[in-house]
Protein backbone atom coordinates (compact mmCIF):
# COMPACT_ATOMS: atom_id res chain seq x y z
CA UNK A 1 0.00 0.00 0.00
CA UNK A 2 3.08 2.02 0.87
CA UNK A 3 4.21 2.00 -2.66
CA UNK A 4 1.20 2.71 -4.50
CA UNK A 5 0.96 5.98 -2.55
CA UNK A 6 4.58 6.58 -3.63
CA UNK A 7 3.59 6.20 -6.62
CA UNK A 8 0.68 8.09 -6.80
CA UNK A 9 2.18 10.86 -4.91
CA UNK A 10 4.82 10.95 -7.85
CA UNK A 11 2.73 10.71 -10.50
CA UNK A 12 0.75 14.10 -9.22
CA UNK A 13 4.10 15.69 -8.16
CA UNK A 14 5.13 15.04 -12.11
CA UNK A 15 1.71 16.51 -13.21
CA UNK A 16 1.99 19.73 -11.53
CA UNK A 17 5.19 20.56 -12.44
CA UNK A 18 3.81 20.41 -16.15
CA UNK A 19 0.55 22.58 -15.51
CA UNK A 20 1.83 25.96 -17.90
CA UNK A 21 2.78 28.59 -16.02
CA UNK A 22 0.07 30.87 -17.37
CA UNK A 23 -2.75 29.39 -15.15
CA UNK A 24 -0.53 30.42 -12.68
CA UNK A 25 -2.11 33.73 -11.25
CA UNK A 26 -0.88 36.54 -8.36
CA UNK A 27 -4.15 38.06 -6.36
CA UNK A 28 -4.39 41.83 -4.71
CA UNK A 29 -7.45 42.77 -3.31
CA UNK A 30 -9.39 39.70 -4.06
CA UNK A 31 -8.36 40.50 -8.14
CA UNK A 32 -6.71 37.71 -9.66
CA UNK A 33 -3.97 38.82 -12.51
CA UNK A 34 -2.32 35.65 -14.57
CA UNK A 35 1.40 35.25 -14.66
CA UNK A 36 1.34 35.79 -18.06
CA UNK A 37 0.07 38.27 -20.86
CA UNK A 38 0.43 38.58 -24.58
CA UNK A 39 2.44 41.09 -26.01
CA UNK A 40 3.78 42.30 -29.24
CA UNK A 41 7.15 39.92 -29.55
CA UNK A 42 5.35 36.95 -27.13
CA UNK A 43 4.36 36.42 -23.71
CA UNK A 44 5.07 39.71 -21.26
CA UNK A 45 5.48 38.76 -17.38
CA UNK A 46 3.71 40.47 -13.93
CA UNK A 47 5.99 43.08 -12.58
CA UNK A 48 3.52 43.55 -9.94
CA UNK A 49 -0.08 44.71 -8.74
CA UNK A 50 -0.83 47.97 -7.15
CA UNK A 51 -3.85 49.44 -5.62
CA UNK A 52 -5.28 52.25 -6.40
CA UNK A 53 -6.84 54.31 -4.06
CA UNK A 54 -8.46 57.96 -4.07
CA UNK A 55 -9.88 60.62 -2.15
CA UNK A 56 -8.66 61.19 1.82
CA UNK A 57 -10.89 58.47 2.68
CA UNK A 58 -8.58 56.12 0.45
CA UNK A 59 -11.48 54.52 -1.75
CA UNK A 60 -10.01 51.59 -3.56
CA UNK A 61 -10.45 52.06 -6.93
CA UNK A 62 -8.63 49.60 -9.04
CA UNK A 63 -5.82 46.73 -8.96
CA UNK A 64 -3.48 47.53 -11.42
CA UNK A 65 -1.21 44.70 -12.98
CA UNK A 66 2.10 45.75 -15.09
CA UNK A 67 3.04 43.29 -17.61
CA UNK A 68 7.07 43.77 -19.47
CA UNK A 69 9.03 41.70 -21.30
CA UNK A 70 11.16 40.76 -17.85
CA UNK A 71 10.83 42.04 -14.28
CA UNK A 72 12.21 44.71 -12.96
CA UNK A 73 12.07 47.11 -10.44
CA UNK A 74 13.69 50.06 -11.53
CA UNK A 75 10.91 52.81 -12.35
CA UNK A 76 12.77 55.17 -14.64
CA UNK A 77 14.22 52.40 -16.48
CA UNK A 78 10.43 51.21 -17.53
CA UNK A 79 8.99 54.34 -18.27
CA UNK A 80 11.87 54.66 -20.67
CA UNK A 81 11.84 51.32 -22.41
CA UNK A 82 11.38 51.22 -25.98
CA UNK A 83 9.48 47.63 -25.78
CA UNK A 84 6.11 45.87 -25.38
CA UNK A 85 4.14 46.56 -21.97
CA UNK A 86 0.98 45.95 -20.97
CA UNK A 87 -1.06 47.95 -17.75
CA UNK A 88 -3.95 46.51 -16.72
CA UNK A 89 -6.68 48.07 -14.43
CA UNK A 90 -9.13 45.71 -13.13
CA UNK A 91 -11.87 48.28 -11.20
CA UNK A 92 -13.38 47.16 -7.49
CA UNK A 93 -15.29 50.53 -7.32
CA UNK A 94 -17.76 52.32 -9.89
CA UNK A 95 -16.03 55.50 -11.36
CA UNK A 96 -17.93 57.87 -13.83
CA UNK A 97 -16.24 59.28 -17.09
CA UNK A 98 -15.73 62.68 -15.69
CA UNK A 99 -13.97 61.70 -12.46
CA UNK A 100 -11.47 59.37 -14.91
CA UNK A 101 -11.01 61.85 -17.03
CA UNK A 102 -9.69 64.05 -14.04
CA UNK A 103 -7.69 61.90 -12.59
CA UNK A 104 -6.11 60.97 -15.76
CA UNK A 105 -5.43 65.10 -17.00
CA UNK A 106 -4.12 65.12 -13.57
CA UNK A 107 -2.08 62.54 -13.92
CA UNK A 108 -0.18 63.21 -16.81
CA UNK A 109 0.38 66.62 -15.34
CA UNK A 110 2.35 65.42 -12.40
CA UNK A 111 4.07 62.50 -13.90
CA UNK A 112 7.16 64.41 -14.61
CA UNK A 113 7.24 63.44 -18.63
CA UNK A 114 6.82 66.83 -20.71
CA UNK A 115 3.12 66.00 -22.09
CA UNK A 116 3.09 70.12 -23.46
CA UNK A 117 3.24 68.09 -27.22
CA UNK A 118 0.41 65.54 -25.91
CA UNK A 119 -2.41 67.51 -25.69
CA UNK A 120 -4.21 65.40 -29.15
CA UNK A 121 -3.14 62.19 -27.79
CA UNK A 122 -4.84 62.63 -24.14
CA UNK A 123 -7.92 64.05 -25.39
CA UNK A 124 -7.99 60.85 -27.62
CA UNK A 125 -7.08 58.49 -24.68
CA UNK A 126 -9.94 60.66 -22.21
CA UNK A 127 -12.40 60.65 -25.18
CA UNK A 128 -12.40 56.80 -25.06
CA UNK A 129 -13.41 56.56 -21.48
CA UNK A 130 -16.74 55.37 -20.54
CA UNK A 131 -18.52 55.39 -16.62
CA UNK A 132 -16.45 51.84 -15.38
CA UNK A 133 -18.07 49.65 -13.28
CA UNK A 134 -16.83 47.41 -10.80
CA UNK A 135 -15.36 44.28 -12.34
CA UNK A 136 -14.45 45.76 -15.72
CA UNK A 137 -11.11 46.11 -17.20
CA UNK A 138 -9.58 48.79 -18.67
CA UNK A 139 -6.18 47.92 -20.68
CA UNK A 140 -2.81 49.74 -22.36
CA UNK A 141 -0.90 47.59 -24.61
CA UNK A 142 1.98 49.11 -26.05
CA UNK A 143 3.57 47.82 -29.36
CA UNK A 144 6.43 49.91 -30.25
CA UNK A 145 5.55 49.69 -33.63
CA UNK A 146 1.98 50.36 -33.87
CA UNK A 147 1.40 52.16 -30.22
CA UNK A 148 -0.41 51.93 -26.85
CA UNK A 149 -3.54 50.05 -27.99
CA UNK A 150 -6.62 51.18 -25.44
CA UNK A 151 -8.89 48.13 -24.51
CA UNK A 152 -11.90 47.70 -22.40
CA UNK A 153 -12.96 43.97 -21.56
CA UNK A 154 -10.84 42.82 -24.09
CA UNK A 155 -12.31 44.59 -26.75
CA UNK A 156 -10.10 47.64 -28.98
CA UNK A 157 -11.38 51.36 -28.41
CA UNK A 158 -8.58 52.57 -29.95
CA UNK A 159 -4.95 53.19 -30.63
CA UNK A 160 -2.86 55.92 -30.14
CA UNK A 161 1.14 56.73 -31.50
CA UNK A 162 3.83 57.38 -30.58
CA UNK A 163 6.60 56.86 -27.95
CA UNK A 164 6.08 59.75 -25.95
CA UNK A 165 2.12 59.02 -25.26
CA UNK A 166 3.40 55.75 -23.77
CA UNK A 167 5.95 56.74 -21.75
CA UNK A 168 3.90 59.71 -19.91
CA UNK A 169 0.85 56.97 -19.42
CA UNK A 170 3.44 55.12 -17.84
CA UNK A 171 4.41 58.01 -15.92
CA UNK A 172 1.05 58.97 -14.37
CA UNK A 173 1.76 55.58 -12.34
CA UNK A 174 5.68 54.69 -11.79
CA UNK A 175 6.84 58.42 -12.10
CA UNK A 176 7.96 60.83 -9.14
CA UNK A 177 4.07 61.82 -7.93
CA UNK A 178 1.61 58.59 -8.57
CA UNK A 179 -1.79 58.98 -7.27
CA UNK A 180 -0.71 57.24 -4.27
CA UNK A 181 2.45 55.62 -3.37
CA UNK A 182 1.02 51.91 -3.12
CA UNK A 183 0.03 51.68 -6.61
CA UNK A 184 3.96 52.55 -7.70
CA UNK A 185 5.65 50.37 -5.37
CA UNK A 186 2.77 47.55 -6.22
CA UNK A 187 3.62 47.81 -9.73
CA UNK A 188 7.33 47.51 -9.38
CA UNK A 189 6.90 44.52 -7.64
CA UNK A 190 6.36 45.79 -3.90
CA UNK A 191 3.51 44.00 -1.84
CA UNK A 192 -0.08 45.27 -3.38
CA UNK A 193 -1.71 47.12 -0.47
Amino acid sequence: MKRMMSWKTLILGIGLLLIPTATLASTCDGVQFKDTAPGANGDLVLNGLGLRKATIFKVKVYVAGLYLPEKSGDAQKIIDMKGPWRLELRFVHDVDTSDMKKAFQDGFKKSGVDVSTLKHEIDSLVGMFVDFKEGQTLSFANNPADGVAVELNGNTRGTIKGANFGKALLAISLGPNPPNDELKSGLLGGTCD
